[in-house]
């Protein structure tokens, strides 16, 4: 996997602590995502602010700015339904540096503006880094003209799969979601195979299983 931490420039530094309260006044999430808050959060740093300012790269129509958030775990793994909350409260593409026991994982999503109502915005699934330590050695940020191409600068390292010949990063982002659509659907089908005791029903799932995986490679590639 390519560079995920990145060196971001000491002008850019923010480090503002944000109270989880102030998420929930914007992104007015239900009660189970406020108990996922406090069981799975400790705190919340705007650590970076990417922005013309900051950087001397002009910012683009869909991307005005990007905030770097720190967050600190009390266990190992965030729910989507956190994250995706905080996405909501803040208009901007926002990257997570997650950090727990001395590791360090980038996660974010691909935020883009709403075709219909540029008010609102589109949110992809996750994608995410390993953990790593966190005094990793740190990549400078990538070379890129604009605002724009620094996010998907940014984010293309997270993406477990190779782009495809002419392939843009949402277009790269929505094969990602029919990849794991199509395992979800191969893991069912084993375990369809697995519980089945008729042979002539484990000769039919199995074909049903081949194709399922021949789709799963072709979307892969």
């Amino acid at each position: 996997m390519r560079s995920v931490l990145f060196e971001y420039p000491p002008q850019a530094f923010f480090g503002k602590t944000l109270p989880k309260i102030k998420i929930y006044e914007y992104a007015h999430p239900p009660a189970s995502v406020k108990k996922l808050f406090v069981r799975q959060i400790d705190q919340i740093v705007w650590q970076y602010k990417l922005a013309p300012e900051t950087l001397k790269l002009p910012a683009t129509p869909a991307v005005s700015e990007i905030q770097v958030f720190r967050i600190t775990l009390k266990e190992d793994a965030v729910k989507p339904e956190v994250l995706r909350c905080i996405d909501m409260a803040i208009a901007c593409p926002l990257i997570f540096e997650l950090l727990f026991e001395n590791q360090c994982k980038v996660k974010a999503a691909f935020k883009r503006p709403n075709e219909s109502d540029p008010s609102k915005r589109v949110v992809s699934e996750y994608i995410e880094s390993d953990w790593l330590p966190q005094d990793t050695k740190r990549s400078p940020l990538p070379v890129a003209l604009d605002l724009g191409m620094l996010y998907e600068q940014l984010l293309a390292p997270m993406i477990p799969f190779t782009a495809r010949a002419g392939e843009r990063l949402g277009q790269r982002l929505e094969r990602v979601s029919l990849i794991r659509a199509k395992q979800r659907e191969v893991e069912r089908c084993q375990s369809r195979l697995q519980k089945e005791k008729q042979f002539n029903r484990k000769v039919e799932i199995n074909a049903e299983l081949r194709i399922l995986k021949q789709e799963l490679e072709a979307l892969s590639q």
